[in-house]
């Protein structure tokens, strides 16, 4: 006897019944994808800076909590001329070190970027300081600037100028530690400038120079703005790093002599670890990093304002 079956109920012409399933899937993939790195970027910055900002919110007594302080720290801070002080040295050293350092490493990449002879050994050697770690930085340029045993004072006598003792003086101090950083991250820079030449279409360059313009204007009218969003994002990644800088002054002057050196990540140290006033030094830190986001708001303004000058 023979049984009738039921027709297969149709999907619709071509489609598969598992289709909509599918997007969806496709869709979540990529979320799905960034979760591990989101959860790991949340225990390692989130939380900290969370617990900053409660800690900015708390009084201490000798390092334990005993209250909280609403903004009492905050206004503390804002009526301390030591910060202001400090905020001062900072803003400076910033400047001084990414403006040195963009230019050197945009100078230095305009150089290596053309076929020359030892151009990969001098690739090597400029980025040689960037692969060593900041504290180890600051002990080899403390015995390179020792009045005993390093050589800038015997260099210094030799030529007749005096031993300058770069670290017991306030200006030196300051301009020696802008050296020392300059000297690190110059590399840097002049990794992303390399970048951005290598990756520059040349037709409009080559066109520039049948057309007879000279070096010099090819440079300002063609080469720089082609580079300057790409440069943008390497001064970014640089003022994000250099408002926290902390290894090398610390190691080498620890903000001395004076206060010449005393960025805000030397004074909120000391507050928070040497005088065990953690809320004090929360909220300097708070105010550091609304420091920092203000300065790539710039930048980023900026960048976006070049990127739109070079697309006309």
């Amino acid at each position: 006897m023979a049984t009738a079956t039921a027709p297969a109920r149709a999907s619709g012409p071509g489609r598969p019944p598992d289709r909509g399933r599918r997007n969806r899937l496709d869709r979540a993939l990529p979320y799905l994808l960034l979760l591990p790195a989101a959860v790991v970027l949340g225990l390692v910055s989130l939380y900290p800076i969370w617990a900053g900002a409660h800690a900015s919110l708390t009084t201490y007594l000798y390092g334990r909590p005993i209250a909280g302080a609403g903004l009492q720290n905050y206004t503390d801070t804002w009526h301390d001329p030591v910060f202001w002080q400090a905020m001062w040295v900072t803003l400076k050293f910033v400047v001084l070190a990414v403006v040195i350092e963009t230019v050197l490493g945009l100078a230095l990449a305009m150089l290596v970027a053309r076929d020359m002879r030892g151009a990969r050994f001098i690739r090597l050697s400029i980025l040689a300081p960037m692969t060593v770690a900041p504290v180890v930085v600051g002990v080899i340029w403390r015995l390179i600037y020792e009045s005993q045993t390093g050589f800038v004072n015997p260099l210094f006598s030799s030529l007749g100028l005096g031993a300058p003792n770069v670290l017991s003086h306030q200006g030196s101090a300051f301009y020696g530690l802008v050296f020392v950083d300059v000297w690190e991250w110059t590399p840097l820079l002049f990794l992303v400038c390399l970048a951005g030449l290598q990756s520059m279409p040349q037709e409009p360059l080559e066109a520039a120079a049948v057309d007879g313009a000279k070096p010099v204007r090819l440079f300002f009218n063609h080469t720089l703005p082609l580079l300057l969003p790409v440069l943008a994002v390497g001064v970014v990644l640089r003022l994000i790093d250099a408002v926290g800088t902390f290894d090398q002054i610390f190691v080498l002057t620890g903000g001395g002599p004076g206060t010449a050196t005393q960025l805000i990540s030397i004074y909120a140290y000391n507050t928070a670890f040497n005088f065990t006033d953690y809320g004090h030094g929360a909220a300097m830190l708070i105010a550091l990093l609304a420091f920092a986001l203000l300065l790539v708001i710039v930048a980023l303004t900026l960048m976006r304002g070049a990127a739109r000058r070079v697309s006309r």
